[in-house]
């Protein structure tokens, strides 16, 4: 058996572009611990008791910063913005203006170019040991976004086993947001092989199917009758390799539901029999993203094993993908003026049944 604990504080400690790294560490009384780094506002790890009364870390992740800097998967963990998910093509107009982004998904933009928030070091400022403040400005034209844009991401370890994670961003010129966290989770355990045998319940009546780049066709068809239906709670495995032509062409789920529910409701879960842990997230989002980890490859983890594909799940709470260049998605625009703020809870239980 695995035995699992928070990373080395000093692995951390580094500097990149000019700024110091560092890892910070919350515990909560109910003994669950996280960590989080100043580069790319990530979460690192989340230590939870499973049912045995151990402490798993349910977080893919690495040891170390430069493992960050060098992975394979840049996003594990991170903020992504300032446009998380994919723009066709690269571009977007905005008031009659078209902006160009870097192409670094195929012909898309995903998560906000290859120099995203993801690769920046934050600033940071940690509040009674149980709340953690990174922000970042984010200069006119990075990455081809208009305006000076100054984000704020919140973490907050809570004692009934919750992370709450709060964006909050103002712009000085007309901009598209797009704020979430993509974290990798296997309640079995980082590196402790797939989430296959994992259950997924997810409310939602609806989903944005995909063209063959893998953006949305505009339409929102219904999940009753397909296999994107999990509101009874389904197990991965049993549709993740279907002849489906949407999930042959994202290879697994890699979809996002249309979120109707107030953040007091949990619009999905997760759950290891395994593990016994469960967990609930809950969003102010339009949309939830669900991820399977199908192009993870090969990276080693904090425990020293490889993260092979279907090794981690996400769920990316966010605004619909290409909504800038749909007029009939939720908006995505930023004015001067204006402020955007959004918040996801990962709520940890244990279950024995």
């Amino acid at each position: 058996m695995t035995t699992y604990k928070l990373p080395s504080a000093q692995a951390f400690e580094s500097n990149i572009h000019g700024k110091n790294t560092h890892l910070i560490t919350l515990k909560n009384r109910a003994g669950m611990q996280i960590a989080l780094s100043d580069y790319g506002a990530r979460l690192v790890s989340a230590l939870v008791p499973d049912k045995h009364g151990d402490l798993i870390d349910v977080v893919l992740g690495f040891p170390s910063i430069s493992d960050y800097a060098e992975a394979k998967e840049q996003y594990h963990g991170a903020t992504v913005g300032r446009f998380c998910n994919r723009i066709a093509n690269g571009r977007f107009a905005l008031a009659g203006k078209e902006f160009a982004l870097a192409q670094n998904n195929g012909s898309n933009a995903l998560h906000g170019g290859p120099e995203g928030f993801h690769r920046k070091v934050w600033d940071r400022q940690v509040s009674f040991k149980k709340l953690v403040d990174f922000y970042y400005v984010s200069p006119d034209g990075e990455e081809g976004y208009p305006g000076e844009l100054r984000t704020t991401v919140s973490y907050e370890l809570t004692n009934e086993n919750e992370i709450i994670i709060k964006f909050r961003a103002i712009s000085n010129a007309s901009t598209v947001v797009n704020l979430t966290n993509h974290a990798y989770f296997n309640l079995n355990g980082e590196g402790n092989g797939d989430i296959l045998n994992h259950t997924f319940t997810i409310h939602a009546d609806e989903f944005l199917p995909l063209n063959e780049q893998q953006i949305p066709t505009g339409e929102i068809l219904p999940v009753e009758g397909s296999v994107f239906d999990f509101r009874e709670g389904k197990s991965i495995a049993s549709d993740i390799n279907s002849a489906e032509q949407q999930i042959q062409v994202a290879q697994g789920f890699d979809h996002t539901f249309i979120n109707k529910l107030p953040i007091s409701q949990p619009i999905a879960t997760a759950y290891s029999r395994e593990s016994g842990i469960a967990l609930e997230v809950y969003s102010t989002e339009p949309g939830l993203h669900l991820y399977t980890g199908n192009f993870l490859q090969d990276d080693t983890g904090k425990s020293g094993h490889a993260y092979l594909r279907y090794g981690g799940f996400c769920f990316e709470a966010q605004h619909y993908p290409d909504s800038p260049n749909q007029d009939a998605f939720p908006k995505v625009t930023l004015e001067p003026g204006e402020v955007f703020e959004s918040e996801i809870r990962y709520k940890f239980k244990i279950r024995k049944d």
